[in-house]
């Protein structure tokens, strides 16, 4: 059965806004902006790292951890308030399921937070699984995860493939052995091309079609 995986920040979802609300709400200051919206898409600490540096203090590690959940519970608390579907996905995700494909998503949020954002959407029962950063003791690009996504939503994974916004994602599909379409959508635009990934795509029109033409 063939299947079509989704990551969610930036690929199936613009959360940018939100997450970065979250991370200036748990900084001693607000120093985060809309330029930032990159670093938002590869996690929680990586906002907190450029926060506290561009705050212009010393931190390590151990500071990051600490406020880490400060950072999970005021995204909790705002996580759809800026956050919107990109144009076209759900009618291409829909376009997909009516041809055959199961749909899923493996996410580096952790699950309870993806849960949540994607009934906030309207769109949690549309896919067949959902696999999020701690619902495994590795996160992608591990192909644990990936492979759980795939099996989760009664695919194959020799017949899946994943579509996604960041090196991380084309790191998974290395790691598991499969095609990688990545969106040019996201803050480095094209810029992901240099990730070699199996396809890109420009709009979510296009995805029931280069689905098809991938995996057969």
């Amino acid at each position: 059965m063939r299947c079509v995986v989704f990551d969610l920040d930036g690929t199936l979802a613009d959360t940018s806004a939100d997450l970065l609300a979250a991370a200036n709400a748990s900084l001693p200051e607000p120093v985060l902006g809309p330029g930032d919206a990159l670093t938002a898409f590869h996690g929680g600490r990586a906002m907190l790292r450029l926060g506290f540096s561009r705050l212009g203090r010393s931190w390590n590690e151990a500071e990051i951890d600490a406020t880490y959940p400060v950072l999970l519970e005021a995204y909790r608390q705002g996580i759809a308030v800026h956050t919107r579907l990109y144009p076209g996905a759900m009618e291409a995700v829909e376009e997909l399921r009516v041809a055959g494909f199961k749909v899923s998503v493996c996410t580096n949020k952790p699950e309870g937070l993806a849960d949540i954002l994607l009934r906030e959407l309207g769109v949690r029962e549309v896919f067949g699984a959902l696999v999020g950063a701690d619902t495994f003791p590795v996160r992608k690009p591990d192909p644990i995860p990936y492979r759980a996504a795939v099996e989760g939503a009664g695919g194959v994974v020799s017949r899946s493939m994943l579509v996604g916004d960041t090196e991380t994602d084309a790191k998974t599909g290395v790691a598991a052995g499969v095609p990688v379409v990545l969106v040019t959508f996201g803050p480095e635009g094209r810029g992901v091309e240099r990730f070699a990934p199996a396809a890109l795509l420009d709009r979510y029109e296009d995805l029931p079609g280069l689905a098809g033409r991938i995996l057969g």
